[in-house]
């Protein structure tokens, strides 16, 4: 099991030619990519604990042989770091946010990213739930999903120019069908991300942990587990209702992505 079994990921894995042969110097190239989120993911533990600023630990990488070439996601700790710390500032009063983050520590994350190799994150990750969007960018044969040392794992992984191209697609179809919105600008910031790297980059996405949740989920809702996850048909079937005016099979799609979602969610509350 992982060190955080409820955190989904979503990478973007560039050419090794892409990155200054300085930075790679720094990052262990040879370590498998398992072993590198396992790191990753203590490495967070040990900063939540013990409150410690990214930049006085070493960062990492996690590397992709796809395809007979190699591709870098960097961990990207201090950018992510410091999104992250933005979303929860801005998600409370100011008063009530001091009580958790202190002055001296909000310093730190700043400073950090000032000297940061990498300002721009590599990865995305969602807790409990992995957000639609993430689904249109990937086709049903890209899926690999299956069972490793005891584990359920699901990765789906495509071309940025596929990426870019569906995302595309799902933004003008849901601007078309819903206006200028909150989901619509969501959309549109997940395209923008994607147009920052290298066009021979590689998108992954990586269910983590959530894997494991949702093959109980399934079988306990009397389906034969992790293989009848849908969530890419799904998502394209609810994209093709709206692209046809089709209401009906638009929203039968999007019902049954949710629905299968929501019960992995409510995990997060049970006792």
């Amino acid at each position: 099991m992982l060190p955080t079994p409820y955190v989904a990921s979503l990478r973007v894995y560039e050419p090794v030619k892409v990155f200054d042969p300085t930075v790679q110097s720094s990052w262990a190239l040879d370590v498998e990519s398992h072993i590198s989120v396992v790191k990753e993911q203590l490495n967070a533990i040990q900063r939540l604990i013990t409150n410690q600023p990214p930049k006085t630990t070493l960062d990492g990488a996690h590397i992709l042989n796809y395809e007979g070439n190699r591709y870098i996601a960097p961990w990207s700790t201090t950018a992510r770091c410091r999104f992250a710390f933005e979303q929860f500032k801005f998600s409370l009063p100011r008063p009530v946010v001091e009580y958790f983050i202190s002055e001296t520590f909000e310093k730190d994350i700043k400073e950090s990213l000032s000297i940061a190799e990498d300002k721009i994150s590599h990865i995305l990750t969602s807790t409990w739930i992995i957000p639609p969007r993430w689904f249109a960018l990937f086709s049903p044969e890209e899926r690999l999903r299956g069972v490793e040392a005891g584990a359920c794992f699901t990765v789906i992984r495509t071309s940025i120019r596929n990426a870019k191209r569906r995302c595309n697609f799902t933004h003008q179809t849901v601007l078309g069908a819903f206006g200028p919105g909150a989901v619509e600008a969501e959309i549109s910031e997940l395209l923008a991300w994607l147009e920052i790297f290298d066009e021979n980059s590689v998108v992954e996405l990586d269910y983590g942990g959530l894997a494991n949740y949702l093959n109980k989920c399934l079988i306990e809702n009397g389906e034969v587990g992790l293989e009848a996850d849908t969530s890419i048909e799904d998502v394209n079937s609810s994209l093709t209702g709206l692209a046809s005016g089709n209401g009906a099979l638009a929203g039968k799609g999007y019902e049954k992505l949710v629905l299968r979602w929501r019960r992995v969610a409510a995990i997060e509350y049970a006792t």
